[in-house]
């Protein structure tokens, strides 16, 4: 398995993001989750290019940006040139997903799947030969710091099982809600790859981030080479 940590920037201190993202790095991070939202998908909203722009001046760790928006095709092109390494789009929006995740990956970027805690895993089978990684949402997608829905276990196994019968054996998981120190292993154990947590490296604030960040990276790859046994 190859473990990586995203710590998600929607808990951070917004007013000193590179101060945090510098501290999650040093706690081992891998790559950094934007969540984009825009008020009609979801009743929050977030942040645009602007501040994607402004991450990637401060940061050499890939970006993996979070769209939940209800029209992502009108801003792919805008986010892949703020300097987003990887878009996820959602498939409950997107009627035409195949062109969706081609045009992805033309601009130079990873393409994925978001699924919502409601959404079948079925809804990814005509695409899962071509998805660089899939994003299951283990809380609704809309606000941070929510509780982790058990069922979502049972989800990953089944996205693990869809894309490798696809032969997509190397696309990985990401998880995104409630990952924490109570939930990491399970979590890994069940097939995530990729581990987005926002409150659990950021809520002790700047201080506390990048030994919360090393905290959940050591259970995340100690559940790894426990599962690899």
């Amino acid at each position: 398995m190859n473990i990586r940590l995203a710590p998600s920037i929607l808990a951070a201190d917004f007013a000193a993001l590179g101060r945090d993202i510098e501290a999650a790095t040093r706690g081992g991070a891998d790559q950094i989750h934007v969540d984009v939202m825009d008020g009609h998908f979801v009743p929050n909203i977030t942040i645009g290019q602007p501040v994607v722009r402004a991450l990637r001046k401060v940061t050499a760790l890939p970006l993996d940006v979070h769209l939940m928006i209800s029209d992502p095709d009108r801003y792919l092109e805008a986010f892949v040139d703020a300097g987003a390494n990887m878009v996820s789009v959602h498939v409950e929006v997107l009627p035409h997903l195949h062109r969706t995740l081609g045009q992805i990956r033309k601009l130079g970027a990873k393409a994925g799947v978001v699924l919502n805690p409601s959404t079948p895993v079925v809804t990814l089978e005509e695409v899962a030969g071509e998805l660089d990684f899939v994003l299951v949402m283990s809380v609704n997608p809309g606000f941070g710091g929510q509780v982790f829905i058990p069922n979502s276990l049972a989800k990953i196994r089944a996205v693990r099982g869809l894309l490798d019968r696809a032969g997509n054996t190397r696309a990985p998981i990401e998880v995104d809600g409630g990952i924490d120190l109570t939930t990491v292993a399970a979590v890994v154990e069940a097939g995530a790859e990729w581990l987005v947590a926002g409150q659990a490296i950021f809520g002790g604030g700047h201080a506390q981030a990048e030994a919360a960040a090393r905290a959940l990276k050591d259970a995340a790859l100690a559940a790894a080479e426990g599962a690899a046994r």
